[in-house]
């Protein structure tokens, strides 16, 4: 037999939290509804209609709900970081949906909870290995009882010897109890493994170890690899995974980079990209004894853009703009009124760059792109004129709707410069 207890509408200060933990009073789930403030004044006033004839008052008017509104905004965010670090047991629910449809939703999150705490009980009575998420286990409790794989996933150390620390994330989604131990597993598919046969991952069955704290790789930040200055990287700073998944080739001789840093057997090594570090991490025995060819590329020093000639400036700095204009331009084949095509061609390329300058101010930008707007209405006045002009004269009333605005507007465009007009 077990009691439920709900307490609505607290804690909803940090000190009204601090008296539940001091007795121990841990809510198994949280239910936080979030309902815009408009809302709740739309609601206050509904209620306010429906319960005119009550005998007694009810302290729900609009200066009143404004204050604990104000109260609970306040603290709310404090409170909640607090019990999702803690015990990870916050949940949101849309509360602008019906109170049915709130209902229901409360009612399966409690429901799922419930299960997965008499799951809990009844795999842990029965001696096998039971899922600690959703328990509100704390980060000091787990801690102090990690198994003899730290945070190291064991499914993953014993079937592919890799070293995978879930230490990186603070969810207990994937992690188990078995012997009064914690163990946290890299995915679903190791937590299922462990679930269903713990023994073989564990002492005495595991068949790899956790190596000792000396032998387990370290990430760096770039102030830890400046602190050990003069210490140098491995390889020259070349990354090591790249270059032995390269089957040790010269060009796979890749500079790593220092903020993908580690340190292994008290050497530093830098990788070339997020997933060589992980990879790094995870098989440093794989990756960390290497020796480098005699042969090594040029070292590569950074080039001042301006100290290039000419066309190698303008490949550097301007090609990926000039190549996209040229390409739209090549597309649309411009022609504007009383221009040759040439003229209208360089000033396409011209506005475009100005509408698409990465370097340029957001006014800029928006300025110019109004102005290759025009442009290109203006442009298309041809082919539209063309095609709707007839060799013999028709009234007004039988031409289409917009083609003597769109004629006069071409004749107009005679005398005007089309950069400043």
């Amino acid at each position: 037999y077990s009691e439920v207890v709900v307490i609505d509408g607290y804690p909803v200060t940090r000190h009204q939290v601090n008296l539940l933990e001091s007795r121990s009073i841990i809510p198994v789930i949280i239910f936080e509804l979030q309902v815009p403030t408009k809302e709740i004044f739309k609601r206050s006033l509904i209620d306010n209609k429906n319960n005119e004839s009550l005998p007694y008052p009810l302290h729900n008017s609009s200066q009143i709900l404004s204050i604990k509104n104000s109260c609970l905004n306040k603290h709310r965010t404090v409170i909640k970081v607090f019990y999702e670090v803690e015990h990870q047991n916050w949940c949101v629910i849309d509360g602008f949906h019906s109170k049915w449809w709130v209902w229901n939703k409360v009612l399966e999150n409690v429901q799922m909870m419930n299960k997965q705490i008499q799951l809990y009980l009844e795999r842990i009575r029965a001696g096998k290995a039971a899922s600690i998420n959703k328990l509100c286990i704390t980060p000091q409790e787990l801690i102090s009882r990690l198994g003899e794989f730290g945070q190291y996933c064991p499914v993953s150390l014993a079937e592919k010897s890799e070293l995978i620390d879930c230490s990186v994330t603070s969810s207990l989604e994937f992690s188990a109890e078995f012997r009064g131990h914690y163990y946290k597993m890299a995915s679903k598919v190791e937590l299922d493994k462990f679930l269903e046969n713990p023994e073989i991952y564990v002492a005495p069955l595991a068949p790899n170890p956790l190596p000792p704290p000396e032998l387990l790789p370290k990430r760096l930040t770039v102030a830890e690899v400046k602190n050990q200055f003069p210490k140098n990287a491995e390889l020259q700073g070349y990354c090591p995974v790249t270059y032995l998944d390269g089957k040790q080739r010269y060009e796979a001789l890749i500079p790593g980079n220092i903020e993908y840093a580690l340190e292994y057997r008290e050497h530093i090594y830098f990788c070339e990209s997020e997933d060589k570090l992980q990879k790094f991490l995870r098989l440093p025995e794989k990756y960390w004894n290497q020796k480098l060819p005699n042969k090594l590329p040029p070292i590569k020093k950074p080039i001042s853009l301006t100290s290039l000639p000419l066309p190698g400036y303008l490949e550097q700095g301007a090609a990926t703009s000039l190549i996209k204009a040229m390409n739209e331009v090549g597309c649309l084949k411009p022609k504007f009124p009383f221009q040759s095509i040439k003229r209208s061609a360089l000033l396409y390329v011209a506005f475009h760059l100005k509408a698409f300058n990465p370097k340029g101010s957001e006014y800029s930008r928006k300025k110019y792109k109004k102005k290759l707007e025009q442009f290109i209405e203006r442009c298309e006045l041809i082919p539209y004129l063309g095609s709707k002009m007839t060799k013999k004269y028709k009234e007004p009333q039988f031409r289409a709707i917009d083609f003597d605005h769109k004629l006069q507007t071409f004749f107009s465009l005679k005398n005007i410069n089309p950069v400043t007009g």
